[in-house]
């Protein structure tokens, strides 16, 4: 029994299918007119992104006549509208409350995001690696600002004016750079366990440049890397 089945004598209760399409046509209308845009404006901005959208398509899909919503539309709207294609999906504060997947109850909209998102933890369900890669987001960014404050203590250093502004300015450049040097050095050893899982780990700004170790010369022996 589908649940449209279900639903036959409830025609004001609107499948799961329906239901997304809903959430995200009423929102691409709602960012739509908050930009003063029109339809057309809209459809010329999704083909600058290099996937044309037809006017017609646009106006269809906010009227709920479009039978279909493909993935790649609601991620080329939401970059022509400018928010994300989770805001699209989950209009938190414009649904109050949305369903899941089929058959499920209604539950508030901001449940939905944080689940569809992966920000509230699901029983048995596997997170991946995001969740090495938000600790490998942290630790970057405690690297950066730790390597900061010790370039800031360092200048502070030099330039003190007396023996106690200088032995203030060098403790605060010991601690930054054994802060750095920590966050250093969870990193290659974070960075070292995502490629034995054959994951590639993320990007590093110049500035954390020296946290994976060189690549071995190919024209030296193994013995000669030791």
């Amino acid at each position: 029994m589908t649940q449209r089945d279900m639903d036959a004598d409830e025609d004001d209760v609107p499948e799961w299918e329906d239901r997304v399409k809903a959430n995200v046509a009423g929102e691409v209308r709602r960012r739509r007119k908050e930009m003063g845009w029109s339809a057309q404006d809209l459809a010329d901005a999704c083909e600058q992104l290099g996937h044309p959208i037809p006017r017609n398509v646009i106006a269809n899909m906010e009227s709920g006549r479009r039978a279909s919503l493909p993935l790649v539309d609601v991620m080329v709207l939401a970059a022509a509208l400018e928010t994300y294609p989770v805001c699209l999906i989950f209009p938190v504060g414009y649904v109050e409350r949305t369903q899941e997947l089929p058959f499920q109850d209604l539950v508030p909209t901001w449940d939905a995001l944080r689940r569809f998102t992966g920000d509230e933890d699901v029983p048995l369900h596997d997170a991946g690696l995001i969740p090495d890669f938000e600790v490998h987001d942290n630790l970057v960014r405690t690297a950066l600002a730790a390597l900061e404050e010790a370039e800031q203590a360092r200048f502070a250093a030099k330039t003190a004016s007396n023996r106690a502004q200088e032995e203030e300015a060098e403790r605060r450049r010991t601690k930054y750079s054994d802060e750095a040097i920590s966050a250093k050095y969870k990193l290659r050893y974070l960075r070292r366990d995502l490629r034995d899982e054959g994951a590639t780990p993320p990007y590093l700004p110049p500035a954390l440049g020296d946290v994976d170790p060189p690549e071995p010369d190919a024209n030296t022996t193994p013995e000669e890397r030791l």
